[in-house]
């Protein structure tokens, strides 16, 4: 099966309560990308996501494992979900943008 349809979901300040949609198509793949103002806020557009069709999810960094944990128990599974990493030579840069 190819992937045609996935989602991003990330964390950014001033995103709307219900979360900032922007859709890219390109014909043969549909992307859409939540933004969100916290991670919980996830948690709805993860399952919004799965209901209009995303095979898969990847949230960005801001989410950390936990908040991946629970956006897979708030789909049941139903899609992979996966995350941004950031190695140990990224983290005092991260921490300076996050701090």
């Amino acid at each position: 099966m190819a992937l045609t349809h996935w989602g991003f979901i990330y964390t950014a300040a001033g995103s709307a309560a219900g979360g900032d949609v922007h859709v890219v198509d390109t014909g043969t793949c549909r992307t859409v990308l939540v933004g969100v103002e916290k991670p919980d806020q996830g948690l709805d557009a993860a399952r919004r996501l799965v209901d209009e069709g995303a095979q898969l999810i990847e949230l960005c960094g801001g989410f950390g494992p936990v908040w991946a944990g629970r956006i897979i128990e708030a789909i049941d599974g139903a899609v992979p979900v996966g995350t941004v990493g950031y190695g140990p030579e990224a983290v005092d840069q991260v921490h300076a943008i996050f701090s």
